[in-house]
């Protein structure tokens, strides 16, 4: 039987840790239950990855990269069509929905990486992108709104298509913005 590549052992180790992670929290999965779930060793994981925090940061360094990318071609673009603007963030919440709901359900992600206090300002830049600088407090609720409304739609809700979530996602938010 072939040897498996290492960057395939690597990914393989990071799926797992995301499932274990996502359904007992982060504080609760050991890195011996993740070589549990797969069948390894732990020493074996230990070759991957020194510690469990340093899982962790794989598979949030990615995302993270992307979201600021993201929100720097987005600004570079300025300006973008509304509902485009929130379809892309649809998608960018879409894609990392699994990483997303971990962080919502075991806030101590958000702690160890400090990764609050980058969403805030990724928030802050699509909202500037949105309604401008010097926004009325109608618009800038409106805008929490759509954008957090829109997140949840991509993040929470598994059980309808994606096309047809995107759509009326998207749509919901336009609509919370209160534009004509």
């Amino acid at each position: 039987m072939p040897r498996q590549r290492t960057g395939d052992t690597r990914a393989r180790i990071q799926q797992a840790a995301l499932e274990l992670f996502a359904e007992r929290g982060m504080q609760q999965t050991s890195l011996r239950d993740i070589a549990d779930r797969l069948g390894v060793t732990k020493p074996a994981l230990y070759y991957h990855f020194a510690s469990r925090e340093d899982l962790l940061n794989s598979l949030v360094e990615p995302m993270i990269a992307e979201f600021e990318a993201y929100a720097a071609a987005q600004q570079a673009a300025a300006p973008i069509p509304p509902r485009e603007l929130l379809g892309s963030y649809f998608d960018l919440a879409y894609r990392h929905r699994a990483l997303i709901q971990l962080a919502i359900r075991d806030l101590s992600v958000l702690h160890e990486l400090k990764l609050a206090d980058r969403f805030i300002e990724w928030r802050g830049t699509l909202t500037t992108l949105l309604i401008g600088t010097s926004p009325s407090l109608s618009d800038v609720v409106r805008c929490m709104v759509a954008l957090g409304g829109l997140s949840d739609c991509a993040v929470m809700i598994d059980h309808e298509p994606v096309a047809e979530l995107r759509e009326a996602a998207v749509e919901a938010a336009y609509d919370s913005l209160g534009r004509p």
